[in-house]
């Protein structure tokens, strides 16, 4: 294994900002949990999971055959991978105190319906892709991956989002408060924007 678990921690850590940014699957997971209580949030988190694990997987398997081709394309990929970072911060940052959309699909009642929903939203999303696709060669050296640092990867992928949703599926009541007040939901985009913007800038170093 190449990875060091700095370069794992920084990349959870950046995942996590991410996961911070308040969208559908959290206004989803607050519909179901307040409908079933915990029993029907947990099926749309492991649901989301499976993309999780998808994306990333495909992403670095992908990246790191374009990646081994050329060291430039390699330079060049960690280059999308800060102007992504900083388009993501300053667009969070801009739209920070609009209201989140609500999606029918992903409240349907019954914990398969919820599994599959959390399945659907994250593989029916091409954005998804390409923002693995655009972040890992910033944090990782895709030409020198290892099936451990593979599996590593992915892990992390999955099991920053899997955690926070759970939780935020037994935090229904204040998730709720949150998601229902302009100002908290404000504050949080503007702080997950300007730690985006932040991990631009620390990706050229790494």
């Amino acid at each position: 294994m190449t990875l060091t678990i700095w370069d794992l921690a920084i990349y959870a850590s950046a995942v996590f900002v991410l996961f911070l940014t308040p969208g559908p699957v959290w206004l989803a997971l607050v519909a179901r949990s307040m409908a079933g209580g915990f029993h029907a949030g947990w099926p749309l988190a492991f649901g989301v999971a499976v993309g999780d694990v998808f994306w990333p997987l495909i992403a670095v398997v992908g990246v790191s055959s374009i990646s081994a081709a050329s060291e430039l394309i390699a330079v060049v990929l960690k280059g999308v991978a800060v102007v992504m970072f900083l388009v993501m911060g300053i667009s969070t940052i801009r739209s920070a105190g609009q209201p989140i959309a609500a999606n029918r699909q992903l409240t349907r009642p019954g914990r398969w319906a919820g599994f599959v929903a959390g399945v659907i939203v994250i593989l029916g999303n091409p954005k998804a892709a390409l923002f693995y696709m655009g972040i890992l060669p910033g944090f990782f050296d895709l030409t020198a991956t290892t099936a451990q640092d593979i599996a590593a990867i992915v892990a992390v992928s999955m099991a920053v989002p899997l955690i926070g949703n759970v939780i935020l599926a037994g935090c229904v009541s204040r998730v709720r408060l949150l998601l229902s007040s302009p100002t908290a939901l404000r504050r949080m985009n503007l702080g997950a924007g300007y730690l985006l913007i932040a991990f631009a800038c620390i990706i050229p170093f790494t």
